[in-house]
C-alpha cells in the first residue's frame, strides 16, 4: 500500500521543485517561480523564505514590473556549500572543488601510467587531491565527493576489466581518508550528466553521451533518465564487437570498438606505422591529428570509419535525438574527423533514425567527467530541497538517475 504524503513530505517536495527550477533557470522572481513550478504564490513565498533563512537562496537585485513594484530576483547562493568532483582517468587523477553553482575553486592533477593503476595508489591520489583542494579554499561546508571511474560501479565496488580492477572496494578505501559523503559512478555517466545539465545535451530527453578517452564508454539517457541496466553496467559501448576476430582489446576480447577508436588503440596503430611517435598518449594523439602523412591519414580514416559505425549502432539501438561525443580523445579526434564520422554513421544507420539525430561535440571540454561527478552530490541536494540529511552514507550515483 502506498504511503500517504505527510505535511513534511509535501514541504520537501515543494522545496525541491522550487530549488531545482531556480538552479537551472536563474535568476527568477517569486512570481516567475510560481508560474514555472505550478505552485501558488503563497507556497512559493513560504518556500523561498525558508531557503533564504537556510542560506541556500539569496536575493539578486530587482527587475521592473508592469505598473507595479519592482520584483525581487532570486538565485542559488554559490557560497552556501562546496562540492568535489573527481575524474579517475587512465592517464591521470583529477580532483576539483566547485561552489554550489559549479564554478571551479581549486584543482589538483596527478599523472598516472596508462599501464599501471593500482587501486590503492589511485585512492591515495584522490585523497591527497581532496585534502589539498579543501585546504586551498579554506573552511567551507562540503556536500560530498563525486567520483567518476572506469567500469561498472555496484554499491561503491568497482569492476573495471580494462584496468585490472575486479571488485575493488574503492568507496571503502576512500572512506579511510574522509568522512564526506561519497558518490561513485561510471565516468561516461558523469560526463553525460554534465552535458545534459550544462552542455551539448541540454534539452534532450533521449540522448547518448559518448566518452572517448584511453577507453570508450557511453551514457545512455532515455526519457530524461540515465539507463543503468541491472547492475549499472549499461553503456559499455566500447566493448561492443565491430569486427569478428579483430584487434585484441584490453578487456581480453577481440574486435571491440575500443580497440579501434579508444586512444590506446589509435595510438598503438599509429606507432606501428610511424617512427618517433611520442611515448605520452595525449602527445602521441596530438601528433597524429596534426600530421599530414599517408600513414597518419590511413589511421585517422580507419578511426573515423569505426567511430561512425559505432555511432550508427547507437542510433539504431536507442533512436536518440542527439549523440554527444566527448572525452579528451574524442575532442581531439572530433575536431578533425567529425564530418567523416557523420558520413560513416549515415552509411550504417537506418535512414529515418539518422535523420532525427544530431551528432555534436561535447561543449564542456576534456574535464567534464570531474564536473559531472560534482553534480552527483548537487543532484542529491536538489532532490531533498536543499536539506542535508545525516548520516553520511556511501552512495553510488543513484541520485543522478533523473537528470533534470
Amino acid at each position: 500500500m502506498q504511503r500517504k504524503l505527510t505535511v513534511r513530505d509535501l514541504r520537501t517536495v515543494n522545496r525541491a521543485r522550487v530549488l531545482r527550477t531556480l538552479y537551472f533557470d536563474q535568476p527568477r522572481s517569486r512570481q516567475e517561480l510560481a508560474g514555472l513550478t505550478g505552485l501558488s504564490q503563497a507556497s512559493v513565498s513560504t518556500v523561498v523564505g525558508e531557503l533564504i533563512i537556510d542560506g541556500v537562496v539569496v536575493e539578486a537585485g530587482q527587475v521592473e514590473s508592469d505598473g507595479g513594484r519592482p520584483r525581487v530576483l532570486l538565485r542559488v547562493n554559490p557560497h552556501h556549500a562546496a562540492v568535489v568532483g573527481v575524474d579517475v582517468g587512465e592517464t591521470r587523477v583529477l580532483v576539483e572543488v566547485f561552489d554550489l553553482t559549479l564554478e571551479r575553486l581549486a584543482e589538483a592533477t596527478f599523472p598516472m601510467s596508462p599501464d599501471r593503476q593500482p587501486a590503492d595508489e589511485v585512492a591515495a591520489r584522490v585523497l591527497e587531491g581532496l585534502h589539498r583542494c579543501l585546504a586551498a579554499i579554506g573552511p567551507r561546508e562540503v556536500l560530498g565527493v563525486g567520483v567518476g571511474v572506469p567500469g561498472v560501479v555496484e554499491d561503491g565496488v568497482v569492476h573495471a576489466q580494462t584496468v585490472g580492477w575486479h571488485g575493488v572496494p574503492l568507496a571503502r578505501m576512500l572512506r579511510e581518508g574522509t568522512d564526506l559523503p561519497l558518490y561513485l559512478d561510471n565516468g561516461a555517466n558523469t560526463l553525460g550528466q554534465a552535458e545534459v545539465w550544462f552542455g551539448a545535451g541540454r534539452g534532450a530527453s533521449d540522448a547518448v553521451i559518448a566518452l572517448i578517452g584511453s577507453g570508450v564508454g557511453a551514457g545512455v539517457i532515455v526519457g530524461g533518465a540515465l539507463y543503468r541496466g541491472v547492475s549499472g553496467g549499461a553503456g559499455e559501448w566500447g566493448h561492443t564487437a565491430v569486427a569478428l576476430d579483430g584487434r585484441p582489446c584490453r578487456c581480453g576480447a577481440l574486435g571491440c570498438l575500443e580497440a579501434y577508436i579508444g586512444a590506446y588503440g589509435v595510438v598503438d596503430r599509429y606507432r606501428a606505422t610511424a617512427p618517433g611517435v611520442p611515448e605520452d598518449q595525449e602527445e602521441a594523439l596530438r601528433a597524429l591529428v596534426s600530421a599530414r602523412t599517408p600513414e597518419a591519414e590511413r589511421v585517422l580514416a580507419e578511426t573515423a570509419r569505426y567511430a561512425g559505425l559505432g555511432i550508427a549502432n547507437l542510433i539504431n539501438l536507442f533512436n536518440p535525438s542527439r549523440v554527444v561525443v566527448g572525452g579528451w580523445a574524442g575532442l581531439l579526434l572530433g575536431g578533425r574527423l567529425l564530418a567523416d564520422v557523420r558520413a560513416e554513421a549515415a552509411r550504417h544507420a537506418l535512414r529515418r533514425p539518422f535523420e532525427q539525430t544530431s551528432i555534436v561535440l561535447c561543449e564542456l571540454g576534456p574535464e567534464s567527467v570531474a564536473l559531472g561527478a560534482a553534480t552527483l552530490p548537487v543532484a542529491q541536494f536538489l532532490a531533498t530541497g536543499g536539506v542535508r540529511r545525516p548520516p553520511r552514507v556511501e552512495r553510488t550515483g543513484s541520485a543522478s538517475s533523473t537528470l533534470r
